[in-house]
């Protein structure tokens, strides 16, 4: 039975960004071999949302699905100031149906999705 999901993020420096995921988010890591890290990611949803193109990410010579990451937090406000003091930027937050959102940039200049959900979420409330 599936008992997990793996994200994999493509960097133009994944070493930075790996550390940020690490040291300034906080993911615990192991070392899978070579300095190659994998971090634990806090639980997550998925959700299938239409498409009218063919969205895809071409990976070991299969068409998967494109996909979007945005992490998941319950006061995006607390959680930017938390980030803004260790450096993170981040852009406007904006308001949607389905919560608040922004995005943080890493150090490789790439940027993860970052929101507040107002949605029904299956997960759990902390």
């Amino acid at each position: 039975m599936i008992n997990g999901a793996h994200v994999m993020l493509y960097s133009k420096d994944p070493d930075a960004d790996r550390r940020f995921l690490r040291d300034v988010l906080g993911f615990r890591g192991v070392d899978a071999g070579g300095g190659w890290l994998i971090l634990a990611l806090p639980p997550a949803e998925i959700a299938v949302h239409p498409s009218s193109d063919n969205v895809v990410q071409r990976h070991a010579t299969h068409d998967l699905l494109g996909a979007v990451l945005y992490l998941m937090c319950d006061d995006l406000r607390s959680t930017l100031q938390a980030l803004e003091a260790k450096g993170v930027a981040a852009t406007e937050i904006e308001k949607e149906d389905w919560g608040l959102r922004t995005t943080i940039r890493l150090p490789s200049g790439g940027e993860l999705g970052l929101y507040q959900p107002t949605h029904p979420s299956p997960l759990p409330r902390r």
